[in-house]
């Protein structure tokens, strides 16, 4: 069943608290592009198709993508992460393909595979919102089944599926041993990700 599901990575963002020049999402963590270690999680939870959601001018995250991964533009990423969303569950439904996504963030270098994983088998035990959580903290990422995708589409602002978890049931998924949940939103955060 988890074949019917895909992975979505959120890499729209401004990341205006980051500061400077550089794109927050390509900073160097470990060697590598930020968002680099988010699709690398995506892709090697086995999830498919897996989907990158840029901004408008973002050919140099575009390009992290790498083979088998599908770009999604978002035109309007000031419209807040929500907007990521619509994009993404927009492209996944006009191929009919899947059954439901599982969503995490470019700015969450430290979430694994194994997180991306354990709240896909949520949809296999009947969940349709799922949350992975670590220490009890909810985090990403996060399941929405296709039946709760009119929901999705309905929400705006910067705040995409805590919305959904206030009014519909959600699974907690324990990640704890999964990784590190934390955005990178400063440059102390992204320190924080450097050993």
């Amino acid at each position: 069943m988890r074949g019917s599901l895909a992975a979505v990575v959120l890499a729209a963002g401004r990341g205006e608290r980051f500061g400077g020049p550089q794109v927050k999402v390509l900073a160097d963590v470990r060697g590598r592009p930020m968002v680099q270690h988010a699709i690398d999680a995506a892709v090697g939870s086995g999830l498919g198709p897996v989907v990158l959601v840029v901004g408008p001018d973002a050919d140099d995250v575009a390009a992290q993508a790498g083979p088998g991964v599908e770009v999604v533009v978002n035109p309007r990423p000031g419209d807040g992460i929500s907007s990521s969303l619509h994009v993404a569950l927009d492209w996944l439904a006009a191929r009919g393909i899947v059954h439901g996504a599982v969503i995490g963030l470019a700015d969450q270098p430290g979430v694994r595979a194994t997180a991306w994983t354990r709240v896909a088998d949520a949809y296999e035990h009947g969940a349709s919102l799922a949350v992975a959580t670590y220490a009890g903290v909810r985090a990403n990422p996060v399941l929405i089944g296709r039946d709760l995708w009119p929901e999705a589409l309905a929400l705006r602002g910067d705040e995409g599926a805590r919305q959904l978890m206030r009014r519909f049931e959600v699974i907690e998924v324990d990640c704890t041993d999964a990784g590190d949940p934390h955005d990178v939103d400063t440059p102390t955060d992204l320190e924080r990700h450097q050993t």
